[in-house]
């Protein structure tokens, strides 16, 4: 199959699943084509899929995530020892894990074509990753408290695996207890990553954007966190600072105070 007809084939597939979009029309156009099956990815609850919608699916995703570019973290150059900062698409990242900011369902953000870091991860990873995520929260049988960790396989992305965290949300004036909880994210997350045996791990910018962490403070408790994590006997090697904006590349920069030219994203 060519990528268009794997395009054309998934989008088919999800259409004939749900009876209210049987009779929608796929748009002519490749733009209008991934937003729509995008948009179905986003809102398709957790179930089984065939074994070839999941190959049709794998072959896809991977496919368009290596147009885009995979950038690897061994070609980043570190601020300080075991710390990295690098602007760029997370799900474009070769690294040991990859770290979600989800909320407390845990199973991705179920608003079509929604640009938060959860939707663009679950989009990219494929359904396999929500229906992973599924099965641990039906065993937990309750909703992920803030500041804990759940580690997934990364399924279609370039990293091994996802550390998921549910960061505090902000709604009026940061809290002691909120920056407790910030800085159990990171903590919680570096935990299960050593547990796992990983060397490196990639942070987005947890609790900031959607959840209305002021920038500068949340990116000062975790480089203060994870600084205070690496001191340890740990087989985290490599911890990287993700950034998307450029407010916040700068704000790391200051907080690192870098001898080098961070690196980007090819892609």
């Amino acid at each position: 199959m060519t990528q268009p007809q794997r395009r054309r084939y998934l989008l088919q597939a999800l259409l004939q699943e749900r009876p209210e979009y049987r009779d929608l029309a796929v748009p002519q156009d490749t733009a209008g084509q991934k937003q729509l099956l995008r948009a179905l990815l986003n809102v398709r609850e957790a179930a089984p899929c065939s074994p070839e919608f999941i190959r049709v699916q794998d072959e896809y995703l991977q496919a368009e995530t290596a147009a885009k570019g995979i950038t690897d973290v061994n070609s980043l150059c570190p601020v300080r020892e075991g710390l990295y900062l690098w602007q760029g698409d997370i799900t474009t990242l070769r690294c040991d894990a990859i770290v979600n900011a989800a909320n407390s369902g845990m199973t991705g953000c179920y608003v079509p074509n929604h640009r938060c870091i959860d939707n663009c991860i679950h989009t990219f990873a494929g359904v396999e990753l929500r229906n992973a995520c599924d099965r641990l929260m039906r065993r937990q049988g309750r909703p992920e408290p803030t500041g804990t960790a759940k580690i997934t396989p990364a399924y279609n992305l370039p990293c091994r695996y996802v550390l998921h965290t549910v960061g505090p949300i902000i709604t009026g004036r940061v809290t002691q207890h909120d920056r407790e909880l910030l800085a159990s994210c990171y903590q919680a997350c570096l935990s299960l990553a050593a547990e796992h045996g990983l060397e490196s791990v990639a942070f987005c910018c947890i609790s900031t954007g959607e959840f209305h962490f002021p920038n500068a403070e949340a990116a000062a408790i975790a480089v203060q966190t994870v600084t205070g994590f690496l001191r340890q006997n740990t087989p985290i090697k490599k911890v990287i600072f993700n950034v998307f904006k450029d407010t916040d590349r700068q704000i790391y920069e200051q907080l690192l105070r870098p001898d080098c030219k961070p690196a980007h994203s090819a892609g």
